[in-house]
């Protein structure tokens, strides 16, 4: 079948199983965490703040950590991020269940998720390409990760809705920390290769330069990454201050949040599945610059609006846009990028994607004490189509 030929292969087929399971943990402890510091706080700056904490470490570490996935088996870096994930989840449980936690505990527990992203991000975005042993099926691949992320961002925040009203944010943590058993047990479970050490320069940041000069020579990815980075500063923000739209905006509570990060799902889950039809990868830079146009005045709707009815088909638009954007990014990058060099460049789609997020979230946090909520995510969106317009701008040179 053409929307699933990806797994065909036996390692991605596990790795989507046992991904998709964790990925689900993983954004119910999301939306847990951000409707726990709003409970405890009220406040729009700690949300950003929070954030800040939880992706400032990726983009610090993250170029240094892809010289390291180049060196290192991707595999066995991936298994050490998953083990450590669920020591953090864990951690979090355990405060939370025994009800000392405070912001700082979960200021500094999502920074040391930072700190594993850093590495977990290049190596997985690296490591597919090692369980697709089909070139041919890499956007596939690519984009069912995507579907796979974005179906647990729609299932895990209705889940979290109705636990966080019914039994509290502490539960939702345990159970974040028990998926990761899936993903271990499907790493463990797959064959995969030793290869041959690879030649490199003992000095990490002479190959940190090499890339970096290889990134910025290259115009189709060094494009691509400065409109991702924007995507991440501008137009991501809004995830953040969700929990003021739900219970300030909208006037609900956890329920209310769930439906609304589960809309922005639903968007993205379609959008990825859309691109995982796709046969060939002939006109992305195209489908880069609709969704990116989607994301933003999707964004700049959603800011206005004020009914829940209006809101949640709104996020589902943006959603579809962003992940678009993101996905199709990621693949054209993917397809041009040197082996010798892989894990380096989606270091830098890391700190693009994710590191530039915290800026952005903090950006929010900051904007929305002083302007409110709404209008922060409609600045964020006219400013998400203006970087449209500028990368649109480039692929016409």
């Amino acid at each position: 079948m053409q929307l699933g030929r990806a797994l065909r292969h036996r390692n991605y087929r596990l790795f989507f199983v046992g991904q998709g399971t964790s990925l689900v943990g993983t954004w119910i402890t999301r939306v847990a965490t951000s409707w726990l510091v709003y409970r405890l706080t009220g406040s729009a700056l700690l949300l950003g703040l929070v954030g800040f904490a939880g992706q400032i470490p990726t983009f610090l570490l993250a170029p240094f950590a892809g010289v390291l996935v180049d060196r290192w088996s991707r595999h066995r870096v991936l298994v050490a991020t998953q083990v450590l994930s669920m020591i953090q989840s864990t951690l979090l449980a355990g405060f939370a269940l025994a009800k000392t936690i405070t912001v700082w505990h979960v200021i500094v527990l999502v920074a040391f998720q930072g700190l594993v992203n850093a590495f977990d991000t290049p190596a997985r975005q690296a490591f597919v390409v090692e369980m697709v042993e089909d070139r041919a099926d890499l956007p596939n691949a690519i984009a069912l990760n995507s579907s796979m992320v974005n179906a647990a961002r729609l299932v895990g925040p209705a889940i979290a809705g109705v636990l966080i009203a019914a039994v509290g944010e502490g539960v939702c943590f345990a159970i974040d920390a028990v998926s990761y058993l899936a993903v271990i047990a499907s790493l463990l479970a797959m064959r995969v290769a030793r290869k041959p050490p690879r030649a490199k320069d003992s000095r990490v940041l002479r190959e940190l330069a090499d890339g970096l000069r290889y990134a910025a020579s290259h115009r189709a990815i060094r494009s691509a990454l400065l409109l991702l980075a924007l995507v991440s500063l501008v137009g991501m923000p809004y995830t953040v201050l969700l929990p003021i739209f739900a219970r300030s905006v909208l006037g609900g509570g956890p329920h209310t949040l769930g439906a609304l990060t589960g809309a922005s799902g639903l968007g993205a889950i379609a959008g990825a599945l859309w691109l995982a039809s796709r046969k060939d990868i002939v006109g992305l830079s195209r489908v880069i610059i609709a969704g990116g146009a989607l994301f933003g005045a999707g964004l700049v709707a959603f800011g206005l609006s004020r009914w829940l009815w209006l809101s949640l088909p709104l996020l589902v638009v943006s959603g579809g846009g962003m992940m678009i954007t993101m996905a199709a990014t990621n693949t054209l990058i993917q397809t041009r990028v040197e082996e010798d060099k892989r894990g380096r460049v989606m270091s830098f789609y890391t700190m693009a994607f994710f590191g530039m997020t915290p800026f952005g979230a903090l950006a929010g946090g900051v904007l929305g004490d002083r302007i409110g909520a709404p209008a922060t995510v409609v600045a964020g969106g006219v400013a998400m189509l203006v970087a449209v317009l500028a990368f649109a701008s480039l692929r016409r040179e």
